[in-house]
């Protein structure tokens, strides 16, 4: 079976690399073995790779913008728009979900309702349940969350299958087979509480307490059965041949 990419985008914030980086966290949460899977640090300039060697693509988050139009990111940018047009299956997860939206067309920008973060409910769109990553799900679903910019425009032909309080595109498909979300499936409570600890001083300049913020965080299954369908979901296209 092909190895699955991970594209890294960015490094968890200091404290918590003692944990390992973005790949790691990723192949954790979704199950794969060290051999299942292949780490591409796109934000350091390594090469990515040639069409059809994997079975499926996982784009991290990370602490930088998609506005910024950084070159490592616009590149990846482009080979992401040639890898879902060619139905390589794809999935981002927060600046990958932007970036991939940004790939095809859409906007991102800064969130007009502000920073999300902590455990937040999603909620699903209608018609959501007949998507392959969550069909089955109940309407409401706790996530993990945190970030600045959002998805403010899906891509032409995107279908937004979920959104929260604060933010209108938490989740979207385009095409067969490439999703994003904003929300976190590879956050464990300690990486949740990880992130607020670290983000404190900003989230108190806005008026919000990181303490109670962190009492609030709660596990989220859910939220990580969602990655794990993607791997399911782009085995079975690779045995397939799609």
């Amino acid at each position: 079976m092909k190895p699955f990419l991970v594209l890294e985008t960015g490094d968890p914030v200091p404290s918590l690399r003692r944990h390992g980086g973005f790949g790691h966290w990723i192949r954790v949460a979704a199950g794969l073995s060290g051999r299942e899977s292949q780490v591409v640090r796109v934000f350091e300039g390594e090469d990515l790779p040639g069409p059809g060697a994997h079975a499926g693509v996982i784009i991290s988050g990370s602490g930088a913008m998609v506005t910024d139009r950084q070159p490592w990111s616009e590149r990846t940018a482009g080979w992401l728009r040639s890898a879902a047009e060619a139905g390589q299956p794809l999935f981002g997860i927060c600046y990958g979900h932007q970036l991939i939206a940004h790939a095809l067309g859409g906007r991102v920008d800064d969130n007009p309702q502000g920073r999300e973060m902590g455990t937040v409910s999603v909620d699903l769109a209608n018609g959501a349940g007949q998507d392959p990553l969550f069909d089955g799900f109940p309407r409401q679903v706790p996530a993990q969350a945190s970030h600045l910019q959002t998805v403010v425009q899906p891509p032409p032909g995107a279908s937004v299958l979920a959104m929260s309080g604060r933010d209108n595109c938490q989740a979207f498909r385009w095409g067969e087979a490439t999703w994003g979300v904003q929300f976190h499936p590879e956050f464990s409570v300690g990486m949740m509480r990880g992130y607020i600890h670290a983000r404190a001083d900003a989230l108190r300049k806005e008026g919000t307490c990181p303490r109670e913020l962190a009492q609030a965080v709660r596990p989220t299954p859910a939220a990580r059965r969602v990655l794990r369908r993607f791997i399911h979901l782009a085995r079975q296209r690779a045995r397939n041949g799609a």
